[in-house]
């Protein structure tokens, strides 16, 4: 099965960036499909303008929402009558609902997917009322348009799509899959500048190693992310989650 990905941005040459590395290797194996739409193409007058100064007053340009909801339309192959057609429409957005590895694992087995990626001080409201189905955020902070937070989405979701990984349980035994933070790694040599790697790795004891990494995952996830043990903790056997 194919992941298509249909991306609506301003610059969709940034998304080239996507052709390496484990996207890359989605995208030549076929396992995502990548399409992008471009604003400016749907604008109406000759300079190609998508952005305007917000009613109201303020600083900054807001994305106008013609264009864009024409964008969308011809990307997702939704009707103005909204008629669905190609999955959700996801808005990358600082005011979305923060992403989870939950979320990128829903998206993943999704046949097909939209993302809006803004600019400016962000899109007029009525395409959000009319067209978007979910807000996405990476993180607390603010970038300069959405396409790199799209990319951090497209490259989450790509390794998890079936034949990507060169070692499937790599997706399953990492960060955030258990709900707590990945155990430390090492490799040759057994001896870097005075540090050596930790005997039980080197033991053998397949039982040991699994104590242990698990032991380590609960300490750096104490200690660097208190807040995934308290919702762990807080999860009823059965809960989804």
């Amino acid at each position: 099965m194919t992941l298509r990905v249909n991306v609506v941005s301003i610059f969709p040459e940034m998304f080239d960036a996507l052709r390496f590395g484990m996207s890359g290797r989605a995208l030549e194996q076929k396992a995502l499909e990548l399409l992008m739409t471009n604003p400016r193409d749907f604008a109406k007058n000759r300079y190609r303008t998508i952005d305007d100064r917000p009613y109201g007053g303020g600083p900054g340009m807001v994305m106008m929402a013609e264009p864009l909801s024409a964008a969308i339309d011809a990307a997702s192959g939704e009707s103005r009558e909204g008629t669905k057609k190609a999955g959700p429409i996801v808005y990358l957005s600082p005011k979305g609902r923060r992403m989870e590895q939950t979320d990128v694992e829903s998206f993943a087995a999704l046949p097909e997917l939209t993302l809006i990626a803004g600019r400016y001080e962000g899109i007029d409201e009525r395409v959000i009322q009319t067209r978007i189905d979910d807000e996405v955020s990476i993180g607390d902070y603010v970038l300069a348009g959405g396409e790199f937070a799209a990319m951090v989405l497209i490259e989450a979701v790509a390794r998890l799509l079936p034949g990507v990984l060169g070692n499937e349980e790599s997706a399953v035994q990492e960060s955030f899959t258990s709900g707590i933070l990945d155990y430390p790694h090492y490799t040759r040599p057994e001896c870097f500048e005075n540090l050596r790697v930790p005997e039980v790795l080197l033991s053998g004891d397949h039982k040991k190693i699994a104590n242990w990494r698990q032991n380590q995952a609960l300490k750096v996830t104490k200690e660097r992310r208190p807040d995934l043990l308290e919702i762990r903790s807080s999860i009823k056997p059965g809960d989804k989650h």
